[in-house]
């Protein structure tokens, strides 16, 4: 009888093991299917424009005149994701913080739950929304607050400010990024850091350190590979993002989607992408738009390799803290 029972838990774990063998199985065919299909896709114009493909400026979709760089999409995908990195981040741990560390007290306890449930439904919403709000809205408010006034102050001093905005730009695009994933990272944040053990806490607050002290040098340090393995992907999450950045960008061409100043139009990978292939007339056309994809399939997994050799590299923090 015994060896009946065995036989059946050998049977159900060779079962769970060919289930968990084919669900990792998958995700690389998924992958190399990718791979595929955007690399076919994208042969013909590698072979047209070879490496000129990555440095070119120019954008040409007519027909025996055709030349197609991605140079300027490029920039304008990392610039525009830089600004959300750096305004989306800062504002993303000071909620983490205080979700974790400063609303224990009777009055902010009341707010922590239902700003941790508004935190979670705004990373629910669909990018459109975001897009949508920010074109008819917050550009508007952008464009009066911040960048008529750096305009009239500095635009005739300073060729940074010099371009007359219009609310539709890079800049814009970027707050609008950051405000994108500042759920999705404050939510990552909050949860690396509560796992954070209490002992660090309590160890810090016995040697008389404040509380800022006590984030500091107690909980960045250990939570820290989590931290930046969250910006990663509000990085991720902001270069491939496409229908926002559509609307808001100004969706320049060719060279002038090089920024020359803060406020002047661009365009990202992603949203030449979504602008131009359902009027792709010609393979060679189709097959630069796929090229484009290529290279933000290229960017995407360079930016999260290079993420991860750096928190491999970071020192495994010990149990106790130091300065």
């Amino acid at each position: 009888m015994s060896s009946f029972f065995l036989q059946g838990k050998r049977r159900g774990d060779k079962i769970f093991y060919i289930v968990a063998i084919g669900a990792a199985a998958y995700t690389l065919l998924m992958l190399a299917l990718i791979l595929y299909a955007v690399g076919n896709g994208s042969e013909k114009i590698f072979s047209f424009e070879g490496f000129k493909f990555f440095t070119s400026t120019s954008w040409n979709s007519v027909e025996g005149r055709e030349s197609f760089g991605a140079l300027p999409y490029i920039i304008g995908t990392l610039l525009s994701s830089a600004v959300a990195l750096a305004i989306g981040v800062p504002i993303s741990l000071g909620i983490a913080i205080f979700l974790t560390e400063m609303s224990s007290s009777k009055i902010l306890s009341k707010i922590r739950t239902p700003l941790s449930f508004v935190i979670e439904l705004l990373a629910a919403v669909p990018s459109i929304i975001y897009g949508l709000w920010a074109l008819f809205v917050f550009r508007f408010w952008i464009l009066n607050l911040i960048e008529m006034p750096l305009h009239n102050t500095f635009g005739k001093s300073i060729p940074f400010f010099a371009v007359t905005p219009f609310g539709l730009d890079w800049f814009t695009a970027g707050i609008v990024l950051a405000i994108m994933i500042i759920p999705i990272v404050s939510s990552i944040c909050r949860e690396v850091m509560k796992a954070v053990p209490d002992s660090q806490r309590e160890a810090a607050y016995s040697l008389g350190a404040t509380r800022w002290e006590t984030v500091r040098i107690a909980i960045f340090p250990y939570a820290r590979s989590g931290i930046l393995g969250a910006a990663m992907m509000g990085l991720g999450r902001a270069i491939g993002e496409t229908m926002l950045v559509t609307l808001i960008i100004g969706n320049a061409i060719g060279a002038a989607a090089i920024p020359t100043s803060l406020f002047s139009p661009s365009q990202t990978l992603s949203s030449l992408i979504a602008n131009e292939f359902n009027e792709a007339s010609s393979d060679l056309h189709q097959s630069a738009l796929i090229g484009l994809g290529a290279v933000l399939l290229m960017l995407t997994m360079a930016i999260l390799i290079g993420a991860r050799l750096l928190v491999s590299r970071m020192v495994k923090v010990n149990p106790g803290f130091r300065e």
